[in-house]
This record gives C-alpha cells, structure tokens and sequence, in this order.
C-alpha cells in the first residue's frame, strides 16, 4: 500500500490525498479476517448464526468468547472481529435501551438503537486520541408498536443499514450469494406469506456456514446460532 508509507495512516482524524481514511480501512480488514457472520431477516423473525474459531485445542468453547449476546429481550447482538471491541459495543448497545426505557418508558425502536451504536462506532474514527472498532455488528430486534422484525448491521466506519440479508468476516462474498437465493425480500416473492420461518433460515445459514468451511485451509470452529421471533 504505497501511500499508507507516507504517514496519512498514523491517525484516524486524517485523509489521504485521494479521500481515504487508512485507519478505517484497517478496522475493515480486522473484520474481514475473521469468522463469518449471517443474519437473515424471515416472516416470523430473524435468525443469527456466527463462525467462532477454535483457537486452542484445550479452550472450553461454550463459555468462551461468545459472539451472540442478548442487549435486552426484544433485542441482540451478533460480532465479529476483535471480541473485545465488539463487547464494548454490545455495553453500549445494552446502555442505550436501558436509558431509553428508563427516559421514554417503552422499548428502544430498532433503527433509532441501530443509528445510535453507529453513532458511537463512528465518534471513535473522528479523534486521532483513539482508533475504530475493528469489529462489526448485526443487530435483530423487534418494535412492539409496528410489531415488526428488522436486521441492520453496523459496521467499523461507523455506517448502519437494514438488510433481508447480512454477512461480515472472511465468508462474506460467497454468504452474500448463497442468501440472495433464499425468500427473503418480499419485493421478489409474492408477499409475506412466501418467505422462509425462522426454522427454515436456521437450517440455511448453518448449511452456508459449513458449505464456506474448507477443513485443509480453516480452523475448527463452533457455530454460534440464536434467533429472536414470536
């Protein structure tokens, strides 16, 4: 990368030449490198399922670094990336649907929790003081008032968007294609009643993470699911 040779890298609060901002791209491919993430959003819910590689043979996998968690019961979580950074995201995450319950009484909507991890995510890519987040974030919830389900995925540059379908870490590209397949988009499907269940996205994104698995080149790994439906 020659122009990241010449110290427009050093901070996140500086632009290269050509409008790129290397520290952002770097929390990128932290991200990229990592165990694959899905979210797929179906008619009754929305079902998660999250690569965990298994980094020694003696680690107890079950109560090591999770990457599904639970910010409050109409809403979680799934990460990947650095761990560690991904858990001071879901601190955020459980922080702000506690304030907003406390403040407004009702649950916090899933795009206004959505906009204001992203909002935190991308103040850290602002000051030169402190570096992105290399880690990105599916978010499933649920809002009581339009009882509906949405999936949004925040990633390190601090941008958020809704999606049928979402996938982050190395299996990205390849996911991607296998979920556009799938009913996911009522737009593409005679309406809601032709989309998947929940308990058919299941059976799909466990099936993709071990369609992308090639057991000569990737390490064991445990595959993380969770779900958030009716």
């Amino acid at each position: 990368m020659a122009s990241s040779g010449s110290g427009y890298d050093l901070s996140s609060a500086t632009f290269s030449p050509d409008g790129r901002i290397f520290q952002v791209e770097y929390a990128a491919k932290a991200v990229e490198n990592a165990g694959t993430a899905l979210g797929l959003k179906c008619r009754d819910g929305v079902v998660m399922a999250v690569e965990k590689p298994l980094q020694n043979k003696m680690l107890v996998a079950k109560t090591t670094g999770r990457r599904i968690h639970t910010v409050d019961e109409h809403s979680g979580v799934a990460i990947t990336g650095f761990v560690s950074d991904g858990r001071q995201i879901i601190n955020r995450a459980r922080e702000e649907a506690s304030n907003y319950e406390e403040t407004y009484g009702t649950k916090i909507p899933p795009k206004t929790l959505a906009q204001r991890l992203s909002t935190y995510v991308h103040y850290f890519t602002l000051h030169g003081a402190l570096r992105p987040f290399g880690a990105s974030t599916l978010v499933a919830s649920y809002d009581p008032a339009t009882k509906s389900h949405s999936l949004h995925m925040v990633e390190p540059s601090g941008i958020s968007y809704e999606y049928y379908g979402a996938a982050a870490g190395r299996g990205r590209q390849p996911a991607r294609t296998e979920m556009e397949k799938l009913a996911i988009n009522p737009k593409h499907n005679e309406g809601e009643a032709e989309l998947i269940t929940c308990e058919e996205g299941v059976k799909q994104l466990a099936k993709i993470i071990y369609t992308l698995y090639d057991e000569s080149k990737d390490k064991p790994f445990e595959l993380e699911m969770s779900w958030l439906c009716e």
